[in-house]
């Protein structure tokens, strides 16, 4: 590994607290986007334009987590978290396998999605789904003997555990 990786895996619970945080950004991400399509569209609910927004959000989230993982192997979230996003032999990711690490990721949530779509769930059922999704795909870190999630193992990346920042001496007290 380069750059003093620690080959570790970060903890199942380390990565979904990480998740919340990376959501909290995506929002960020997603402001200005989404701010300047509002305006052009002036805040059109219409059914084609719904569609568009979805697309939206998924092209711009796409361009944000590919370009972070290729560029260093890490988002804000990541960075926070002391985590890294390596290729399976430990080198930088490449841009093809951020682009399948990116749509597998939809995983976590697109069943749960269908399911909710097929049940007609809404607002508190719906959400219920969601979250249950997420649940179930975090335990597919427990099928791999190093603990990775499913859509590393299959886009070929591994989510590294940085080791902790040096702590900072404090400066002496003048005499």
């Amino acid at each position: 590994m380069s750059n003093n990786v620690v080959a570790t895996c970060p903890t199942v619970k380390r990565r979904l607290i990480s998740m919340v945080y990376e959501s909290l950004l995506g929002f960020a991400v997603l402001f200005l986007p989404f701010l300047i399509f509002e305006i052009a569209t002036h805040a059109s609910h219409a059914p084609l334009i719904e569609h568009m927004r979805q697309a939206l959000a998924f092209v711009v989230l796409g361009f944000y987590f590919i370009h972070q993982w290729t560029r260093d192997g890490q988002t804000l979230a990541m960075k926070t978290w002391r985590m890294k996003l390596v290729g399976a032999n430990g080198g930088p990711v490449s841009p093809r396998a951020a682009a399948v690490r990116y749509l597998l990721s939809w995983m976590w949530i697109l069943p749960a999605l269908l399911v909710a779509l097929a049940l007609d769930l809404h607002r508190w059922p719906a959400l219920g789904a969601i979250l249950a999704g997420i649940l179930l795909w975090s335990l597919t870190a427990f099928l791999d003997k190093d603990r990775q999630f499913l859509h590393d193992k299959l886009a070929g990346t591994r989510l590294m555990q940085l080791p902790p920042l040096p702590k900072k001496k404090k400066a002496a007290a003048p005499v």
